[in-house]
């Protein structure tokens, strides 16, 4: 009698512990959580940041007044662009790690949650059956078998749940490691780029000029300023129709390029199509307004010097 007192008191402690614990370590996954939320809510906050800079950023390039086709400055903005691409790339890398790391932590907080809520159904089932045998509701054996039962179904319910989850995380991590190559891959071929770039810019005459440009676009076909560029080496050569051939193509992919309009016009003008020349000019200075000063000193306008609506559109507040 005295004994099955005991057990009877260790079972009600063992339910009490139980009854303890428990709500605490609901509480502290709760902290966890609330953390997670705000630290998601600061990378929020930083990408707007970003976003607002490139803004600000992007309204100063537009409000330049002057002209960025000298050699050096091409080279310099090659270089910055080469830097903030490995910079976005580094930080995209960065960022999926952390979002890894984060979501493999809340994994295994919530297998170690799992894994206690367990342990103390295991305690409470131990302490409803010693109140089940000294009442003498059902025999020792039945209450094995159907907390084995119930066990079983529960830690089977919570492994599928995590499995379910797990090949989520999986199939995400294969996503952004294919991202990341991607990625990568765009890398060396602009760093690839960048250097025919500089290469195109030191060269001196048109034709060597023309064969780097023809690299370019054998790496991207549809880059716009290879072909605008390669357009006004081919007029160097005194091949208009060529590069007429080329703007089109370029205008093709973007019909906005104010350059391509502008290198049309030329071809236009040296082919002797004045009209066609006019309306083109006309256009790419509406565009961009620094166009303005440089086809008044271009010389493929030079059969439009004489004619009154060249002489209006090149004509500029000082004068």
């Amino acid at each position: 009698m005295i004994k099955t007192v005991w057990q009877m008191l260790l079972s009600m402690f063992a339910f009490v512990s139980a009854l303890f614990f428990l709500p605490e370590r609901v509480n502290a996954e709760d902290i966890d959580a609330n953390k997670a939320s705000v630290s998601a809510e600061h990378e929020i906050r930083t990408a707007e940041e970003t976003a607002k800079s490139d803004r600000i950023a992007e309204q100063t390039i537009n409000a330049l007044n002057a002209p960025l086709y000298s050699a050096f400055t091409e080279r310099y903005l090659l270089d910055e662009v080469k830097n903030l691409r490995q910079i976005v790339a580094d930080t995209h890398v960065e960022l999926t790690e952390k979002i890894v790391d984060r979501e493999l932590g809340v994994a295994d907080k919530a297998l170690m949650y799992a894994t206690d809520t367990v342990t103390y159904f295991f305690y409470l089932i131990a302490g409803a059956s010693t109140l089940l045998v000294l009442i003498g509701w059902n025999s020792m054996r039945e209450i094995k078998e159907r907390a084995s039962r119930l066990a079983n179904d529960e830690i089977k319910r919570i492994t599928n749940s995590y499995e379910e989850r797990l090949d989520a995380l999986e199939h995400e991590l294969n996503r952004k490691s294919r991202h990341i190559a991607a990625t990568q891959e765009e890398i060396g071929l602009t760093n690839e780029v960048h250097s025919l770039w500089l290469k195109a810019s030191q060269e001196s005459s048109a034709q060597n000029k023309i064969v780097v440009y023809d690299q370019i676009l054998g790496l991207r076909p549809d880059d716009v300023e290879a072909l605008t560029y390669k357009a006004d080496a081919a007029l160097s050569l005194g091949q208009a129709q060529w590069a007429n051939s080329l703007a089109n193509r370029a205008l093709s992919i973007d019909p906005e390029n104010s350059h391509a309009l502008y290198q049309r016009a030329c071809a236009h003008a040296e082919s002797g199509y004045i009209e066609e020349a006019l309306r083109d000019l006309a256009e790419a200075i509406e565009k961009a307004e620094a166009l303005r000063e440089q086809a008044a000193m271009d010389v493929s306008f030079e059969r439009l010097r004489d004619h009154d609506d060249f002489i209006e559109l090149t004509a500029t507040s000082e004068n």
